[in-house]
């Protein structure tokens, strides 16, 4: 019997890793742009985490015929008011910015502001079926920045997020430990059962 496919509906491979290991226990096929040969550029241009990730999914469903899950996501740093949220990618201001350019910039806006710099991770999961609405889950996790990177084992701002339980910072985690508890876990988690669903499984 073949097995549904799900399209991991991302050209980040942080993401497509981290997304294999929270759905590895589903009887489906997943499957990636680069995987069924699709080259799709979605310009992320909501006003929320759940409009991001809705154009996102519905794109590449149109784009390859398969259910699609998709997400977005953001650091919400209290001491910046919430920033950079869902301009976390963009929150650099060099046009070609890495990973380590992103979290130079937000040590430089967070010196001098008081300590601890509360934080969260937020994020949204949406799954697009061709021809069906769209249905989304969502997930969040708490923690604080650090001044100091740690750890290896992420990317994007994982280095410097800090979760007081665990005492590491979530670049320190290891993958089970990291989809334990991420926001995209959780989110990814909470829309398990809509994917049971449109996957008749």
């Amino acid at each position: 019997m073949t097995k549904p496919k799900l399209l991991l509906a991302t050209n980040n491979r942080g993401k497509v890793a981290e997304m294999q290991a929270l759905l590895a226990g589903l009887p489906i096929e997943l499957v990636t742009p680069a995987s069924i040969g699709l080259e799709l550029d979605v310009p992320e241009n909501g006003e929320t985490y759940a409009e991001n990730a809705t154009v996102k999914a519905e794109a590449f469903a149109r784009a390859s015929g398969l259910v699609s899950l998709a997400d977005d996501s953001g650091l919400e740093v209290d001491a910046l008011d919430g920033r950079p949220g869902l301009h976390s990618h963009r929150f650099a201001p060099e046009p070609d910015a890495t990973d380590a350019d992103r979290r130079r910039h937000l040590l430089l806006r967070l010196g001098g502001k008081p300590r601890p710099w509360t934080a969260r991770f937020r994020a949204t999961v949406a799954v697009a079926a061709p021809g069906q609405g769209t249905r989304h889950a969502t997930g969040t996790c708490e923690g604080e920045i650090i001044p100091e990177e740690r750890g290896s084992n992420g990317f994007g701002y994982d280095p410097l997020f800090f979760i007081p339980e665990f005492s590491r910072t979530m670049a320190e985690l290891t993958m089970n430990e990291k989809n334990r508890l991420s926001h995209r876990a959780r989110a990814v988690n909470n829309a398990i059962p809509i994917l049971k669903e449109i996957l008749g499984m």
